[in-house]
């Protein structure tokens, strides 16, 4: 069976996405998408009323979630596509990420403030509805006050060619490791998660192994294949042609699923698109279900 998908979107339950799960599943209707999964960071929240939506709508919605991790000193980024929400083994993930997200917000927050950068944490809770903000969140919601906009020290943010990817610059020179307000991770380790995966329902998908804070090597596929990860984003925005074709040959190789996903937020990626991963097909998604592992 065909069929376009997209397996890695954002709602705005993630903290820094801007269309709620409605929004998005009419989205996808639109352009002709047959599933799509919605990745919240470290959150469920959007589930179950996502699936209702998608029912409604005639888009298959496959509750998923974007797992924050650590594996040797590096961050992770697991995707869970098939989670089941209401099982224990997600309630203990969301809530060890809720206190951890919620502690390095705050401590970037209190960093800006040692700088001389005003921003409260009362104005961030404001904007991100009780959820805790990943950093370059803070960023854009530090960047959209007036006042930042009249501060010579950030005039750099506002110049038209950078403008769209401000918070994305801030962050690199704010919140990135060795800079002022770096603030050191404290997230659960991916191997936990992935010996937890089968408690979940959810068939663990490692996200973007080419983003420049993985940095994910053979030997990691290795070592994560035999604790149990069972596919591999090869088709994602944050690859070049040349990194597609290396991981769809790692791929191959440590026999993992290749899966695709935009990692479509909203303004926040304004160039990622929803459903703009052409190679997104619903084999892999029938591939997925093959590896999930018995209730």
């Amino acid at each position: 069976m065909s069929g376009r998908v997209d397996l890695h979107v954002h709602s705005d339950r993630s903290c820094d996405g801007d269309f709620s799960p409605a929004e998005l599943v009419r989205m996808a209707a639109d352009i002709g998408l047959r599933a799509i999964s919605i990745t919240d960071h470290d959150s469920v929240a959007a589930y179950p009323e996502a699936v209702a939506f998608g029912k409604e709508a005639g888009v298959e919605v496959i509750p998923g979630m974007e797992i924050t991790t650590l594996y040797d000193e590096r961050e992770f980024h697991l995707l869970l596509p098939f989670v089941d929400w209401t099982r224990e083994a997600v309630f203990r993930i969301v809530d060890h990420m809720s206190v951890a997200r919620e502690h390095e917000a705050r401590e970037r927050v209190s960093r800006l403030q040692e700088l001389g950068l005003p921003l409260t944490w009362e104005e961030v809770r404001a904007v991100t509805d009780g959820a805790p903000p990943l950093g370059v969140k803070i960023a854009q919601i530090f960047l959209d006050k007036p006042e930042s906009a009249a501060d010579p020290r950030l005039a750099a943010y506002f110049k038209s060619d950078r403008r769209p990817y401000a918070p994305y610059h801030f962050y690199q020179d704010y919140f990135a490791e060795g800079k002022p307000a770096y603030v050191s991770k404290n997230h659960i380790a991916l191997v936990d998660v992935l010996a937890l995966a089968p408690a979940t329902g959810g068939v663990p998908v490692l996200a973007h192994p080419g983003a420049y804070f993985q940095r994910t090597t053979p030997e990691d596929l290795e070592t994560l294949k035999k604790k149990g990860l069972a596919g591999l984003e090869v088709y994602t925005t944050y690859h070049s042609p040349e990194q597609t074709a290396l991981y769809r040959g790692w791929a191959r190789e440590f026999d993992l699923v290749a899966t695709a996903g935009s990692d479509f937020h909203g303004r926040i990626k304004p160039r990622v698109v929803l459903g703009g991963v052409k190679e997104g097909d619903y084999g892999m998604v029938e591939a997925l279900k093959e590896r999930r592992a018995s209730p």
